[in-house]
């Protein structure tokens, strides 16, 4: 994949924290289709997107001043600003990239958007789409600057997930947060069934509720992690609405490595996500 085949996004303004999480938003960005990737200031190519923080003064001049050389379609996070389109805080990553490709459906020819959307829906390893500078009417093709070089394929990695959970709306749910990003879902609605898929298929992540029909998801957590290979290779994320300092100890007791709580947090899914799936380090990087 060359940097020609992803839309860049130049973001101005926001706090460090919420740049921290942008750069994990855009390391899953990178396997989408269309892609999304944070521009670089010293990238000689100019932003397709900008995004840009609406409740920042300063961010919203220097903007002004960036888009009246290089027009592109704009995201703001936070008041709306000129009739642009915007996303309230806090930053959520659903939201978020949903708003990118509204904003570059509604700046780019509607047969070439659908096909872009085709193939995402198809692939699993992010087809490129063709990169445009966006005009009022009629968006021209647009290519890297002179000089410019392409930047490295990254290898497809492909990791395997499995939910664990007897609640269909929760399974729903992880599905819909999973699908996206072109991870390999299974789905189990027992610990016996759990126990059953990994002793069959080595996933890389196993997000495993607690109360379960039959053994529970600290023993199904245990019987995964007594597998040597597993303990390196195998992250098991509780999620569950058991929230007592006594469930989090027992939850680490039986290995688990992270404990989240029933409501999600998407953010701090994304970073689960983010930090337990290679494919995901490895885009972001």
């Amino acid at each position: 994949m060359t940097e020609s085949e992803n839309y860049l996004v130049d973001v101005i303004g926001f706090s460090q924290t919420e740049r921290l999480l942008l750069s994990s938003i855009f390391g899953l960005a990178a396997r989408r289709a269309p892609s999304f990737l944070q521009r670089d200031a010293k990238s000689a190519r100019p932003a397709d997107l900008y995004l840009v923080d609406g409740d920042d003064a300063t961010a919203m001049n220097e903007f002004r001043a960036v888009r009246a050389r290089y027009p592109a379609p704009a995201v703001v996070v936070g008041a709306p600003q000129g009739g642009l389109p915007a996303v309230p805080r806090p930053l959520q990553w659903a939201r978020l990239l949903q708003s990118f490709d509204d904003a570059m459906q509604a700046s780019a020819p509607a047969a070439d958007y659908e096909k872009t959307m085709v193939l995402r829906r198809t692939s699993t390893s992010a087809p490129s789409a063709e990169q445009r500078t966006p005009a009022p009417r009629t968006p021209a093709p647009r290519t890297p600057a002179p000089g410019v070089r392409a930047a490295p394929r990254v290898a497809t990695i492909t990791d395997t997930v499995l939910v664990v959970d007897d609640n269909a709306t929760v399974r729903k749910f992880m599905e819909a947060k999973l699908a996206p990003f072109g991870f390999q879902v299974d789905f189990a609605e027992t610990g016996e069934q759990a126990v059953g898929l990994t002793g069959t298929k080595e996933y890389t992540c196993v997000f495993l509720d607690v109360v379960l029909p039959g053994i529970d998801g600290y023993q199904v957590c245990k019987l995964i992690k007594s597998n040597k290979q597993a303990v390196k290779r195998t992250a098991v994320v509780m999620l569950t609405s058991r929230s007592s300092p006594f469930d989090k100890l027992r939850g680490s007791l039986a290995g688990c490595d992270e404990y989240l709580t029933k409501p999600v947090d998407e953010n701090r899914l994304l970073e689960v996500i983010a930090k337990f799936l290679p494919a995901a380090r490895q885009a972001a990087a």
